[in-house]
């Protein structure tokens, strides 16, 4: 007797997205962790995490306001849920600049860190549950060519942000 193993969905869009939520909720957690530190290196090194929090999440929404959510909305019928993903976007953005400009990492600083990580999960949630659930029902979607396409993005705008090649 023969025995299949079940087949894998090849890698995409949805699982690069969703890549980015997984790392990014990590460094949510070794935020967490500095903030119970006492250690005088302790404020340079949550200045550093949240500096670096802040890139990917600004290149994550951007490769999702020009490449995912324009084409699932041409995709799907209903959009309200991309409209609420927006809107999420923009109050993350403007926690993203008050961290940027923050002159001291304190329990303000901590607080809008914690506030941040609070959005970035409810945002993930929603997109796990129901955007990526439509956006792969969706039939005139290619997500695996999708897939590439956000990654080169995503390359090309660290590279601009970091000065580094990745």
């Amino acid at each position: 007797m023969m025995t299949t193993t079940p087949k894998r969905a090849a890698p995409d869009a949805c699982s690069l997205l969703d890549a980015d939520h997984r790392k990014v909720k990590k460094m949510f957690g070794d935020y967490e962790t500095l903030t119970k530190s006492k250690a005088a290196s302790a404020g340079q090194k949550k200045r550093d995490l949240a500096n670096e929090i802040c890139m990917e999440l600004t290149v994550h929404a951007q490769i999702e306001e020009e490449i995912f959510y324009p084409a699932l909305r041409q995709a799907i019928k209903s959009t309200d849920l991309l409209d609420e993903a927006e809107v999420e976007h923009a109050t993350v953005k403007d926690l993203i600049a008050q961290l940027e400009s923050a002159s001291e990492v304190d329990e303000m600083f901590d607080a809008k860190v914690k506030v941040l990580g609070e959005y970035i999960d409810h945002h993930v949630k929603e997109e796990r549950n129901e955007i990526f659930v439509k956006a792969r029902a969706a039939r005139s979607l290619d997500l695996v060519a999708m897939r590439e396409q956000l990654a080169a993005r995503k390359e090309e705008l660290l590279e601009s942000l970091t000065g580094v090649t990745a």
